[in-house]
């Protein structure tokens, strides 16, 4: 059986993504050791309430650095919710917090207007209201196996895109657009739902809440 290292930092009940990884066989570890995290086979980074907070408490445990070092060293990492955010440079909820810098760019508010670099996104999103919350497909730009059967560029045969369960107020705005492997349109504005540079994975939704295509994503990561 596979073994998958949950980054357990302090932060949110982890439970619900642990029984989702035992379901799909992906032998699911909770471990706050950065010796384990540093040897792991896989880590998930999850995460809930506010960026600066999660990346504290990261900081706080000395757990950073085997993050980074895992990821450098080409272990696979997938980040859920605000662990997919904390993956980018800076986080902006309530003032600006630097994350761990695996992907290039920064995560924003929904209502921030975007930079005029950020394609794809409308440049007023004012009106939306907040937390996005409830039941979005995401729409596959690219091929990869993370997102195998579920629909996109990376089946033979176009599927629909699969449905996703997101709760959140801030989105990323990737500094290369090649970093998105999925997006999400939310009124006027498109936002990446999924995420990846090479060993680095991320998604903005909850796999765990996800039922069957949740369930199929988290089985395709722990065949990395």
């Amino acid at each position: 059986m596979p073994e998958t290292t949950i980054i357990d930092y302090g932060i949110g009940n982890l439970r619900s993504i642990e029984k989702a990884l035992e379901h799909v066989g992906a032998g699911p570890v909770r471990t706050d050791n950065p010796a384990r995290i540093a040897e792991a086979e896989r880590l998930v980074l999850p995460g809930v309430g506010a960026f600066g907070a999660c990346i504290g408490e990261i900081r706080e445990r000395g757990l950073e650095k085997p993050i980074r070092e895992a990821a450098g060293a080409g272990t696979p990492l997938l980040g859920v919710c605000v662990g997919m955010q904390l993956l980018f440079e800076t986080g902006e909820e309530h003032g600006s917090h630097d994350g761990l810098g695996l992907l290039d760019g920064r995560v924003a508010h929904f209502h921030a207007p975007a930079a005029p670099s950020e394609n794809g996104t409308a440049s007023d999103a004012s009106a939306l209201t907040v937390p996005h919350m409830g039941w979005n497909t995401a729409e596959a730009t690219r091929p990869s196996p993370l997102l195998r059967e579920l629909g996109g560029p990376v089946e033979e045969e176009k599927a629909s895109a699969p449905y996703f369960y997101f709760v959140h107020s801030y989105c990323a705005r990737p500094s290369h657009t090649g970093d998105v492997l999925a997006t999400t349109t939310y009124g006027p504005r498109a936002f990446p739902a999924v995420v990846q540079r090479n060993n680095v994975f991320g998604v903005q939704f909850h796999p765990e809440k996800s039922q069957t295509a949740g369930l199929r994503l988290l089985e395709n990561f722990a065949a990395l």
